[in-house]
């Protein structure tokens, strides 16, 4: 039978935490006694300690009905001793769940842990930002954009001005053309560039970072340019693009030291991690058990 005891409160109290976001700890001492739950003394620190293991909106929550959460806890720790004295913690699966839930829970502490430990010294840092020094290369760029709209919103707008995908990419084309004839990119952009704040700007597309979030296309062009240098027609589902390279440079190290040192220490514990995993000494004594479906017995193995 199927129990109907309403526990939706446990499933606040159970959430995974990921982060040890500190509680407000308030006036109170950790050994100040707060409540007395089924005849034992619970402390603010022990109360506290519970509340910093969980996630910033669960502590919020608790924060607006402290006296609920109390209640909740009581009644939590009430029916999980009563499954200790009645044994179900040595039981299947329960007993399986907790073994890994606690392999989870320390195997994240000792990630935790190593994490914090990683440390880089200035000369490696140095050194990071020498041997990576493509991915701190930026370019201040000039960008003509001609863009297109679907067969559909043209016949509903019934604007002529407005250029079908063929027709923004023959424009486009012509446009370069014009320019390796000798034609102002300026000139251009003004007259016919699709987008009026960048045409203000005489172009300006701003700088450019190889760290920045921009389609691949893009960013391998503008990167493959050298000063001076204009690209071909560039593709893009909002219209065609041509791009002048004005300058390219490498970001100064001070100005991503932060940002190497981040770069820097995720690298070491990758590596630390990765180490990690491979001194771990597996051997498979049975291929067949590993055989999709995972774990199904021999015979419907073979099968298969």
């Amino acid at each position: 039978m199927k129990s109907l005891v309403p526990l939706t409160f446990v499933a606040v109290l159970l959430v995974s935490a990921q982060t040890n976001t500190p509680a407000p700890a308030g006036q109170w001492k950790p050994d100040s006694p707060v409540a007395v739950v089924d005849g034992k003394t619970v402390t603010a620190g022990e109360l506290q300690a519970i509340i910093r293991a969980m996630p910033p909106q669960v502590q919020q929550q608790i924060t607006k009905n402290s006296r609920q959460f109390l209640e909740q806890f009581g009644l939590l720790r009430r029916l999980s001793t009563m499954a200790e004295k009645q044994g179900l913690d040595k039981e299947s699966p329960l007993k399986e769940q907790l073994e890994y839930n606690r392999m989870v829970g320390l195997a994240q502490a000792e990630l935790t842990k190593a994490s914090n430990e990683v440390t880089v010294s200035p000369e490696e840092l140095r050194d990071f930002y020498e041997k990576n020094k493509e991915r701190y290369e930026q370019a201040r760029v000039k960008a003509l954009y001609i863009p297109y709209v679907s067969d559909q919103v043209r016949k509903e707008s019934n604007d002529s001005k407005l250029l079908s995908q063929a027709e923004a990419k023959a424009k486009a084309e012509k446009l370069l053309e014009e320019i390796h004839r000798g034609a102002d990119f300026v000139k251009l952009v003004k007259e016919h560039s699709g987008d009026p704040s960048s045409a203000a700007k005489d172009g300006d597309f701003g700088i450019i970072r190889r760290s920045d979030k921009l389609p691949d296309p893009v960013k391998n062009t503008i990167f493959g340019l050298q000063p001076g240098q204009v690209s071909d027609v560039v593709w893009q589902p909002n219209g065609f693009y041509i791009f002048r390279l004005v300058e390219k440079s490498i970001t100064p190290f001070e100005q991503v030291r932060a940002q190497i040192e981040d770069e820097a220490r995720q690298a070491k514990f990758t590596e630390w991690v990765q180490a990690t995993q491979k001194s771990v000494q597996v051997q498979v004594q049975n291929e067949a058990f590993f055989a999709a479906p995972f774990g199904a017995p021999a015979a419907a193995a073979a099968t298969k």
